[in-house]
């Protein structure tokens, strides 16, 4: 019999959690996502429900929009993990999207287990801890059917599909599920293998560390680096912290705290511990855009929008300044994109001493992660790309 999706279940309705059921609702998919009973809701069963609930409603004012069509939210169904685990057994595949702590995941995993269904998918969207640990509190005939798929935030536009499998994964299994999210979900697949943040965050945040380590090191501004790793080497145009203050300062520190333990043996675990300032934005509440103010801060005045930067050492903000790198106003004549590259890497100037000691450092790092992380060196490529 073809193998089919039909339906899934989703364990956890947070910004990940209600987001990946909205994709699947855009793919005509139905879903049924739960999260924990409120401490307070007693026997009523609205009450029980409400954390979900609150999740899927809120995906109707989510800007941009999680969903093609607004309508297709009536996919999805809500309920709780102490109440609806027996329906779990409808869904083809169920997918844990819980917090991002192992304890809390082998709990949930281990209560999901004995209402999976006999021949579904088990997977969980971790963004970097390991499936094998996962897939101890797993009884063995479920073991083959489990493995991870990390969706990236927001999953309806972020194309990357991680898929990890463990020892115990079914070949099959992992492949259909390959075929399934490239065709029905629009996702470009990279296989990585069971390692501490897989490919593209481990990759990613040592790229993001050694840049604010050459910051520092060449006394650089936040607007010189967002000038420098933006459009003008390929990069989008959030560059380094504007993408720090997209993905959110509380993510992004939780990620890089994570791997940091998991690599005793990696030569450049050093690069990954954070600056202080990290930790003391994260306690202030500048977390990026979902606070309204990270490394930037924009707002608006009678006269318009006005946007200002972060002093790092007083965590004031301040006038936005413009980067005053005049290799980068010469580099922009330059339509050639590996020509311009070129020339801003080997240039003699600052801007390009910057950029040659930021790529050379992730060109290097991912090197030395190859045969680790993945087997082939375009599966890095396609990730961070």
């Amino acid at each position: 019999m073809r193998r089919q999706i039909r339906k899934v279940a989703v364990l956890g309705s947070g910004v990940m959690g209600s987001a990946i059921a909205a994709h699947f609702a855009n793919a005509g998919i139905a879903s049924l996502v739960l999260d924990i009973v409120p401490k307070d809701a007693g026997d009523d069963r609205k009450a029980r429900d409400r954390i979900a609930a609150g999740a899927v409603a809120a995906l109707k004012k989510t800007r941009p929009s999680p969903l093609f069509i607004a309508r297709d939210i009536s996919l999805i169904e809500t309920g709780n993990l102490e109440d609806d685990l027996p329906r779990l057994k409808e869904a083809d595949w169920v997918i844990e999207v819980v917090k991002e702590d192992m304890k809390i995941k082998k709990i949930v995993l281990a209560n999901a287990a004995p209402h999976i269904a006999p021949e579904a998918i088990f997977t969980s969207n971790t963004s970097g801890l390991s499936l094998a640990e996962m897939a101890t509190v797993l009884p063995d005939d479920l073991k083959p059917r489990f493995f991870g798929t990390h969706f990236f935030n927001p999953p309806r536009y972020m194309k990357l599909f991680e898929l990890i499998p463990t020892s115990d994964s079914d070949p099959e299994l992992v492949s259909f599920v390959a075929d399934f999210a490239r065709d029905r979900l629009g996702k470009g697949i990279v296989m990585a293998k069971d390692t501490p943040n897989f490919i593209a965050n481990r990759v990613g945040v040592h790229a993001m560390m050694a840049t604010v380590g050459v910051m520092n090191e060449m006394g650089l501004s936040i607007e010189e680096v967002d000038a420098l790793t933006g459009p003008a080497i390929g990069r989008p145009k959030t560059a380094t912290f504007k993408l720090a203050d997209l993905v959110g300062l509380d993510t992004f520190v939780h990620v890089a705290e994570n791997i940091y333990p998991l690599i005793p043996d990696d030569e450049a675990r050093e690069t990954f511990k954070l600056p202080d300032y990290l930790h003391r934005m994260v306690e202030k509440g500048y977390l990026g855009r979902k606070s309204g103010a990270g490394f930037y801060k924009m707002e608006k005045t009678a006269e318009g929008k006005k946007f200002s930067t972060l002093d790092l050492e007083t965590l004031e903000y301040r006038d936005k300044a413009k980067p005053k790198l005049p290799e980068m106003v010469q580099a922009k004549a330059i339509e050639d994109l590996p020509e311009r590259l070129k020339t801003l890497a080997f240039g003699k100037g600052k801007a390009g001493q910057a950029i040659w000691k930021m790529l050379a450092a992730s060109f290097s790092y991912s090197a030395m992660r190859l045969g680790e992380i993945c087997d082939q060196a375009a599966e890095i490529d396609q990730a961070v790309c």
